[in-house]
């Protein structure tokens, strides 16, 4: 292969860009939509800016791929700033949830597209797009139009486009976005499979929890035009720094009390009618008040196999919901609390009628203060 490009999958040490964020600051009218942001992404990882609409993670992506201006702070790729170099001549990958096919082109010309912009003669470009659809699991479909393929299949096509130019960052905003739960599910692991056989850098936007937790290497949790937790999935799910977090990265409870002590780095304090425990971050002062919190399916009822001791609460069953791998359970606590269950669902559990009281327990490693 000629052209002075090399495999597409040869991937290697060092291969994907590093990029750097620093008090990055975007303003429409007036108004704040990136509030300095700072962040680094190191070469080859797979980085996903997760939040909800209007948060800022998109504008923060189109300021790193060029198409927004930042009205403060600095981007650099590779250790050089990009800020007032045109998107063209960034060399990034770039995806996005509409797929932006050219519908008048076949589907190798639309992959092709990138290479004839920069003057890869005609034999390199064959040879590039074939590569680039056994690399997304489309071989044989280059005479195709868009308009003769299915959603996922239009999303694998604007892939291969994307990185048929072997760029050493690529960014996607959604875009799994339009297609259905299983298909959207299987393209999740084909985004992995893709990132792990490029390794090049991938900086992805979504607002589904499930998507981000799945793919990423780390996840940054944008909320209002900031940064409110980065980390690997595991340690955001299980440590999630404040109650937005909490709450928007997978469903959690919460029970409001009062602190009544430290024992070694877990706090004890007076919720829902009951003494619990929780890890804290810090001490904590005697009789303030402490929000704790922890995951649905970490509690079990009293009794069950693999129930754990730790915090115990006595609640009132007011729904149960079937789900098929789960049943989930609404509870009440004594003081009024409302929490939720649930729990892994078999032939030989015993489900729980509405009305029914339960004793539900815990441990305490999984209740954190939020």
């Amino acid at each position: 292969m000629d052209g002075g490009l090399a495999p597409l999958a040869a991937a290697r040490v060092g291969r994907g860009a590093s990029v750097s964020l620093v008090d990055l600051e975007k303003r429409f009218e007036g108004v704040g939509a990136v509030r300095g942001i700072s962040l680094e992404v190191a070469s080859g990882e797979f980085l996903t800016l997760l939040g909800p609409s209007g948060s800022g993670k998109t504008t923060t992506l189109m300021m790193i791929a060029g198409f927004e201006t930042p009205s403060g702070g600095d981007i650099a790729i590779d250790r050089q700033s990009v800020v007032g170099v045109p998107p063209h001549r960034r060399n990034i990958g770039m995806v996005f949830q509409n797929y932006a096919l050219f519908p008048h082109l076949t589907v190798a010309e639309n992959i092709a597209f990138p290479l004839k912009q920069r003057g890869v003669d005609r034999a390199t470009r064959a040879a590039r797009v074939v590569e680039a659809l056994q690399l997304v699991r489309l071989p044989g479909y280059e005479a195709r139009y868009p308009r003769q393929l299915s959603g996922g299949q239009q999303q694998r096509v604007a892939l291969a486009r994307a990185i048929v130019f072997q760029p050493r960052l690529l960014l996607m905003d959604e875009p799994l976005g339009a297609l259905d739960k299983q298909l959207r599910e299987s393209l999740q692991l084909e985004m992995r499979r893709l990132h792990a056989d490029l390794g090049i850098t991938f900086v992805y936007v979504t607002h589904d929890q499930e998507e981000a937790l799945t793919m990423s290497d780390r996840i940054a949790v944008v909320n209002e035009g900031r940064i409110a937790q980065l980390g690997r999935p595991e340690e955001l799910y299980d440590r999630p720094c404040d109650r937005f977090v909490a709450s928007f990265l997978g469903e959690s409870n919460f029970l409001t009390g009062t602190v009544r002590g430290m024992e070694a780095g877990v706090v004890v304090a007076d919720c829902a009618g009951a003494v619990l425990r929780a890890v804290a971050p810090q001490g904590l002062a005697v009789g303030s008040a402490v929000t704790l919190s922890t995951r649905p399916e970490r509690m079990r009822f009293d009794g069950v196999s693999g129930a754990a001791e730790g915090n115990r609460l006595r609640t009132t069953v007011t729904e149960a919901v079937f789900a098929g791998e789960r049943c989930r359970y609404l509870l009440r606590a004594e003081d009024g609390t409302m929490l939720v269950l649930k729990e892994p669902s078999s032939a030989t559990t015993r489900r729980r009628a509405v009305g029914e009281v339960a004793e539900i327990t815990w441990p305490v490693a999984d209740t954190v203060v939020v």
